[in-house]
């Protein structure tokens, strides 16, 4: 009973909210980003040709949820590269990963049992930076309920919401990838995590703040591990969208979703309406034709 009482979640959690991130915590959380960046197409071709746009593209996969934060507030968007420790760690992993002989590092971290302790590891990461990014911003503005939840919601999503700056770094210009317009669950998760730990920070959630980092942490966890043991894109959240989002805005939510409909009318999704305006079309062609060999006949 002594061992219960002492395990209590209360105690747990605010345990678990003391633990240092740096260096573990980070490391795994920049390993991770990285790992992102070397599977877009045309990744390890642009490190050997142009290793520094290959370096900056890294960063910004680590540091761009500070960047953008910064940004927001107000505040110096270079303020956390004078993070020496963390800008030579995170420096040291795209090396190792680009450019370890025989991509060793590459393939111990991407030996998926491995793999999914390092994205277990980022997700306590990026929990904690959302609870930070909100008591941040909460310093700034108290009452300003949408700058805490746009501010732990970048702090969340990372380089998600930046992927066409990142994109041009790297030459490439796709709109269409907007993160905006097709979620990720991790962009979703953030979104919805800064909402409750701006609740929390405002009084109007009846619960401590390490309880909700240590719940809200489980949840991700339980949640990215599985979906990429899976090797799976959906989202937990799809199933709830797909009640609520009809009802509120009359169409279901979600990034693929909005673009096939949107794209309906122009292919198989709206099939019937082009058949019915070309039909018509076709038969004008014909009588046009008709009338010609009529008057062609008269004329001989």
């Amino acid at each position: 009973m002594e061992l219960l009482s002492a395990l209590s979640l209360g105690e747990l959690a605010l345990s678990f909210s003391r633990v240092p991130l740096f260096p573990v915590f980070d490391l795994s959380y920049f390993i991770v980003s990285i790992l992102y960046l070397k599977y877009e197409p045309g990744a390890v071709e642009l490190s050997r040709r142009h290793p520094m746009a290959s370096w900056l593209c890294a960063m910004l996969h680590c540091f761009g949820s500070y960047i953008l934060a910064d940004l927001l507030l107000g505040e110096p968007l270079i303020d956390y590269f004078s993070n020496n420790s963390s800008i030579l760690l995170a420096s040291a992993v795209w090396y190792l990963i680009f450019f370890c002989p025989l991509d060793l590092f590459y393939k111990c971290v991407c030996f998926l049992p491995v793999k999914l302790i390092f994205v277990a590891m980022k997700e306590v990461v990026r929990v904690r930076k959302i609870a930070v990014g909100i008591h941040h911003a909460h310093h700034h503005y108290h009452h300003g309920w949408f700058v805490m939840i746009a501010t732990g919601w970048v702090k969340g999503s990372g380089v998600a919401l930046m992927s066409n700056f990142e994109q041009l770094l790297r030459g490439i210009w796709k709109p269409e990838t907007n993160e905006i317009l097709h979620m990720s669950f991790p962009t979703k998760a953030s979104l919805y995590g800064a909402v409750l730990f701006t609740l929390q920070q405002t009084r109007w959630l009846p619960v401590s703040k390490a309880t909700l980092i240590f719940i809200f942490t489980m949840f991700m966890v339980s949640c990215k591990v599985f979906l990429t043991a899976t090797h799976s894109h959906s989202s937990p959240f799809d199933v709830l969208e797909g009640y609520i989002c009809p009802v509120l805005f009359g169409a279901a939510c979600g990034g693929d979703h909005h673009h096939d409909n949107h794209g309906g009318p122009h292919g198989g999704g709206g099939g019937p309406g082009p058949q019915h305006s070309a039909m018509p079309a076709k038969s004008k062609e014909e009588l046009s034709e008709g009338s010609r060999k009529k008057k062609t006949k008269k004329a001989d």
